[in-house]
């Protein structure tokens, strides 16, 4: 069983805690970010992500659920003034039973399955990150091989980025490269190695409705910034830029709902394949 670290003060350790929730460069140079709910570190769990620290408020009844989580793992287990782990929550009204401190994987394309059936998104320069976390749901749930973020972007390990994901964040592997050029160029060596990937892009402008081109073979999925969409990058990489027929006072969808309606569409599409 690993050892067990009782902290009741704002030490060192606590502080590089505490700055993982806001700091983007301190999560980077760590290497590891903070993840809270039940269900998103049980899952972080199951697919063998590694768990650098639990923490847990000390003296407090734990559930069976926590207790046969800190079993199941060697990670440092840390038991924080119940104080402590409140300001850790990043909600005042709210004090969670259990933090996990998990390493961030490296940012390879290389963690993306290849194969006839692979469906990636990439998501442009988003801004916000609950539309990362949200567009990584819904390539969880509608069967996508991953996602990738691209240029400057908001951070997919952001704890909103994570709460919003609600553990698929965990499930699909999810990248971040500076721009498109990286990411062409992994297609094209994809497209060395067999499967002929087609590059769709979304956009209201598009040509096509998206439920009119076929998107049943191996896809790349462009789903563009919330305020300028896709960059003349993307634009000029796409073989075709399909758009999502919308009525009613709306100007546009939100970025991660327009991805979730094209993911939904090539799930759809797929499925009556099959």
């Amino acid at each position: 069983m690993a050892k067990t670290l009782t902290i009741t003060t704002r030490n060192a350790s606590f502080q590089q805690w505490q700055a993982l929730l806001t700091k983007r460069n301190k999560r980077q140079r760590a290497g590891e970010f903070l993840v809270q709910g039940v269900r998103p570190i049980t899952v972080a769990l199951e697919q063998g992500w590694e768990i650098r620290a639990l923490l847990y408020p000390d003296r407090q009844q734990l559930s069976r659920w926590c207790r046969e989580l800190l079993d199941r793992t060697d990670a440092r287990r840390v038991a924080l003034a119940p104080e402590l782990m409140r300001e850790l929550s990043g909600k005042e009204e709210e004090s969670p039973e259990l933090l996990a401190v998990v390493a961030q994987p490296d940012d390879d394309l290389a963690r993306i399955p290849v194969g006839p059936d692979m469906l990636v998104v990439v998501f442009d320069r988003p801004k916000t990150p609950g539309n990362i976390g949200t567009l990584i749901r819904s390539a969880d749930a509608f069967g996508a091989s991953g996602v990738v973020v691209t240029g400057h972007a908001a951070d997919p390990y952001d704890p909103k980025a994570v709460r919003a994901s609600t553990g698929s964040l965990f499930a699909v592997p999810a990248v971040r490269v500076p721009s498109h050029h990286a990411v062409l160029d992994w297609v094209a060596a994809v497209r060395k190695a067999g499967p002929q990937i087609q590059i769709i892009g979304t956009d209201e402008h598009g040509d096509v409705d998206v439920a009119e081109h076929d998107l049943t073979g191996p896809t790349l999925l462009l789903v563009g910034n919330e305020t300028h969409g896709l960059s003349k990058g993307w634009q000029e990489a796409a073989d075709r830029i399909v758009r999502i027929p919308i009525v009613g006072a709306a100007s546009s969808l939100n970025a991660a709902a327009a991805g979730t309606v094209a993911l939904y569409e090539a799930a759809r599409q797929r499925a009556k394949q099959r």
